[in-house]
């Protein structure tokens, strides 16, 4: 997004410093810091699962999947570096691109009966905006309570006026972060979440903004006409109150003005069969829960690892986790963008391609779209979808949050998806990358000794 060329240019000198001794979790560390004691835990809609009953939970996953230690073992590493469980009797339902995943808001929001909440990085003033705002204005005039965060830096192209004319509708409205020179490390700290939660009972979120390009698919540093590509969920389930949470913590967190009292936690019932952990980031935690289940989730990984990512600038580790896994026979498989809206992040990636074919890593580049999905399904049963790029300002610096879903029939609605974006999508052979010439060697190279930055 352009908020990347911005920031870039205000933040350099003031990053450098930041970052400067800055540095991921060993996760090879975190595992070996698993204890044997810290079991498994599932909650329910009402109460923690006996172990019995976690066993079977977990048995019959395994039995659908094959062997894997994507399973619990993945799972136990999360649960015992942060605060968060797996939650059990979710329905998990896929949305795919914006366009759906609009339709999916917009019937969430006209059904709303309590309470809307939404946090997002971009809302643009423009005909999905305004659709959008009209909408939840109507919903606010109702008597529903409505409640907004965007981040200042996402939304710096969208006018103050567009913010004002909610306040006055009675939505309650938080600008996260507002920029200001005289705050430069709040620069680098950004709200990248896309977070709906309607009535404390269903959430919609992914990597899906409020902004046009999802229609007209103009934006960009170069002016393009290619539809974007984007994926979201929604959940309806006993997960979704990990979401609201999330939301009146950052509420609380940038002073939001007090909000009316509202049925935020409704007593949630099971909705499906599908497991959800909710994995969130904030700057400050040193657990980086986003990177560790990335990189342990491949670390893990036995039969398959296909992902497909927006921004991909992997850091050493990650680097390691998937020529490994390649060279033990795992199907390892990446789609990557062919054109993109940040030229420095897609040549910092570039950099990272020639020791990754070189070890057997499948490497696609998807064409006829602007890639803006952040998704991953290994061993056709851990799925995840959310906000996180697989780059260092998105693992340090950002608000992010992905869903990690443990399911065999969420994980072949995520292969067929998959398998869509590969038949359009071309394939990088490391013959062809050797033999690029030496302008885009050069600008790699530049791009990669940036891409903390990027």
């Amino acid at each position: 997004m352009p908020y990347r060329f911005l920031s870039s240019i205000l933040l350099l000198a003031s990053l450098w410093v930041c970052t400067g001794c800055a540095t991921l979790p060993k996760v090879s560390t975190v595992i070996e810091g698993t204890s044997e004691e810290d079991a498994l835990q599932i909650s329910s809609a009402r109460r923690l699962l006996s172990p019995e009953r976690v066993e079977a939970i977990m048995g019959k996953l395994r039995r659908e999947a094959g062997s894997t230690d994507v399973l619990s073992r993945q799972i136990e590493v999360l649960e015992s570096a942060g605060d968060v469980i797996l939650r059990s009797g979710n329905r998990v339902t896929l949305l795919i691109d914006g366009p759906t995943t609009y339709a999916a808001m917009f019937k969430a929001i006209r059904n709303a009966k309590d309470n809307i909440n939404l946090e997002t990085f971009i809302i643009a003033d423009d005909e999905e905006g305004r659709q959008l705002s009209d909408l939840l204005l109507e919903k606010q005039a109702a008597g529903i309570q409505v409640s907004i965060i965007y981040d200042s830096v996402g939304s710096v192209h969208t006018p103050a006026a567009f913010f004002e004319r909610l306040r006055v509708g009675g939505i309650r409205v938080v600008e996260f972060n507002p920029i200001s020179l005289l705050k430069v490390r709040d620069l680098t700290h950004r709200d990248h979440r896309k977070i709906l939660v309607v009535d404390g009972r269903l959430v919609i979120t992914g990597g899906v903004n409020i902004s046009g390009v999802y229609v007209s698919g103009v934006s960009g540093e170069e002016e393009s006409s290619l539809p974007w590509r984007d994926t979201d969920i929604m959940i309806e389930g006993p997960a979704v109150a990990d979401y609201q949470s999330l939301f009146l913590d950052t509420w609380k967190k940038q002073n939001g003005p007090e909000l009316p009292e509202a049925n935020y936690f409704p007593q949630l019932k099971n909705q499906g069969k599908d497991l959800i952990l909710v994995v969130a980031n904030s700057p400050g935690k040193q657990n980086r829960l986003t990177f560790i289940s990335y990189a342990s989730a491949i670390i893990f990984a036995e039969h398959s690892i296909h992902l497909t990512n927006a921004y991909f600038v992997p850091d050493k580790q990650m680097i390691d986790a998937l020529t490994d896994a390649a060279a033990r026979g795992v199907d390892v498989k990446i789609i990557l963008p062919k054109v993109t809206d940040s030229s420095l992040a897609l040549y910092a990636g570039h950099y990272y391609y020639s020791n990754l074919l070189a070890a057997g890593v499948k490497l696609f580049e998807r064409r006829a779209a602007m890639l803006h999905a952040k998704t991953g399904v290994i061993d056709g049963v851990w799925s995840t979808v959310g906000s996180s790029n697989m780059d260092f300002w998105s693992f340090w610096f950002n608000n992010e949050v992905n869903a990690i879903i443990l399911s065999s029939e969420f994980a072949a609605r995520m292969e067929q998806m998959f398998d869509a974006d590969i038949e359009n999508s071309d394939q990088v052979t490391l013959k062809e990358w050797n033999e690029r010439p030496l302008y885009p060697r050069v600008r790699e190279l530049i791009a990669h000794i940036l891409q903390h930055w990027l």
